[in-house]
């Protein structure tokens, strides 16, 4: 059917006077944003031209929603530290400015998740939950925000609760050579936080993904993931990540600290941080210092651990206490790295490769680690049970390398060697099975009072199980001192002591004498 000419006309004219008018009411905004180039790209920094206005840490988006730090802040062009897949990128590629710094979503919805220092969920469960978010980069409190450490943080490891004890909101490191049982060490006083309203983040720095998978597993079996959080950058990804991980991390653990609650963070390793740090330098071209590290190395870790304190009242009473783990090479605790944590940490857990090798586990070396905050964030029970064993075990370590030679021993010698050799065994402890304080102050007590000394030393640990198993039979009203600042009764100890010694009986009873 066909449509006479004037009304074609007509209709054109109605919908073109509409479109008119839409014309008129728009009114254009011009807003001025900085574009640069991509002059160069290298792995894991892209070299940019343009961007005059760019602030350093800045955060600048490339294509592909891919980020990066503004790291060189040159005349002449912006050195940049890439966060991401950076294989798409080429020469030539425009960059924009984010005006804003590197953050990190926080919040109570990370609790249970796995995910990267970019926030993205690794763990297949969805968008991570978060309505806030925090720079990764912040200024830690101020001394007058501070309050002393005076909580123990219980570990559930025998050796590091009675003589080196770590309080909330201190910076324990955690150091020795591979494969000598570190991260178990920071896993078991993982674990041992459950039920003790204590948060934890575990941040795994440049790992293998089968090292991160079997502890996210562990994690998970033990009921532990349910209050932790698990920032991982693995070994493949970009040193940009793996550089900003343990910030990231802090951020996350920051936020529940500031709201006043208990936050444990660990380091796994920051040997790998350096490293990632030191290549992001070199390929930089900032001038390279002792072992190739920059100057500012000893920076980067004192600004990150420096965030990890015991918040005052006012600040609402929060702790944040972290455990950065080291790895040494060949025993050198005196080598660059370890030398500048050791100076920024209040104290050390020494792992020897030695006692890992006579299958004494945990391998701790009790005379090379040292906690500089003390019996002050000691329970008062530990302190009265504890007191002499550290100095009791260091001469028998003495006397044991001395009695190798063969020389004759009197009967003190002899006797402290096998207080000695007692109090190591008493001392191993399976990987994963933390031990409860009630239980701990039993097993010292009965220690102290040199009831396991006639006991073989093949036997031990069976009669270590059976004095924990009695400590269910400790008076209600004597395990409640045991939380407190009050110290044991001579009364309180005696019941103790006794409570142990029924449960020895058939072991005292089948004990030959011992030579």
């Amino acid at each position: 059917m066909s449509v006479p000419p004037a009304t074609l006309q007509h209709v054109f004219d109605r919908a073109f006077a509409g479109i008119g008018k839409t014309c008129e009411a728009f009114t254009p905004e011009l807003a001025l944003r900085e574009v640069g180039t991509i002059s160069s790209l290298s792995t894991g920094i892209a070299r940019i031209s343009g961007l005059p206005g760019v602030g350093f840490d800045e955060l600048v988006e490339f294509p592909g929603e891919i980020f990066g730090i503004a790291f060189n802040v040159d005349a002449d062009e912006v050195g940049v530290v890439l966060l991401g897949e950076y294989w798409q990128l080429h020469a030539g590629d425009e960059v924009k400015r984010t005006g804003r710094v590197m953050d990190v979503a926080v919040g109570d919805g990370l609790l249970g998740r796995v995910i990267d220092p970019l926030g993205q969920p690794l763990d297949g469960k969805g968008r991570v939950a978060s309505d806030k978010r925090l720079p990764i980069e912040r200024t830690a409190a101020p001394i007058m925000d501070r309050a002393p450490v005076s909580v123990p943080l219980q570990t559930g490891i025998k050796v590091v609760d009675a003589l080196i004890p770590i309080g909330r909101g201190q910076r324990e490191l955690i150091l020795g050579d591979r494969q000598t049982g570190k991260t178990a060490i920071a896993i078991d006083a993982i674990l041992n936080q459950r039920g003790k309203d204590v948060l934890c983040v575990y941040c795994a720095i440049g790992q293998r993904s089968a090292a991160v998978a079997k502890v996210v597993a562990t994690l998970r079996e033990k009921g532990a993931l349910d209050y932790t959080v698990v920032v991982v950058t693995e070994g493949n990804d970009p040193p940009g990540l793996t550089y900003i991980a343990p910030y990231a991390a802090t951020s996350i653990a920051e936020h529940f600290m500031e709201a006043g609650r208990d936050v444990l963070i660990v380091y796994d390793d920051l040997t790998h941080h350096a490293r990632a740090y030191r290549e992001l330098s070199l390929l930089l071209r900032r001038p390279p210092g002792r072992e190739a590290f920059p100057g500012d190395i000893f920076y980067i870790h004192s600004r990150l651990l420096e965030r990890s304190t015991h918040l005052s009242d006012e600040r609402g009473g929060g702790s944040l206490t972290a455990l950065p783990i080291i790895e040494t090479e060949a025993q050198n605790m005196s080598a660059y790295i370890p030398t500048n944590l050791i100076s920024i940490t209040d104290g050390q857990i020494y792992l020897s490769p030695s006692l890992f090798e006579l299958g004494v586990l945990p391998a701790v070396d009790v005379g090379q680690s040292v906690s500089r905050v003390g019996g002050k964030a000691q329970r008062a029970a530990y302190r009265m049970v504890a007191g002499d064993l550290k100095l009791a075990y260091a001469q028998f370590e003495e006397l044991e390398n001395f009695a190798r030679y063969g020389a004759r021993l009197d009967d003190d010698t002899r006797q402290s060697i096998t207080y000695g050799r007692r109090i190591r065994a008493c001392l191993k402890q399976p990987e994963f099975a933390p031990v409860s304080v009630p239980e701990q102050i039993a097993v010292l007590l009965v220690l102290t009072a040199k009831l396991f000394d006639p006991v073989p030393l093949d036997q031990i640990a069976a009669a270590e199980q059976a004095v924990r198993e009695a400590a269910v039979d400790i008076p209600d009203e004597v395990s409640a001192r045991f939380d407190g600042a009050d110290k044991l009764s001579d009364e309180d100890r005696a019941n103790i002591v006794e409570i142990g010694r029924a449960a020895l009986e058939d072991f005292l009873s089948k004990a030959a004498p011992q030579i």
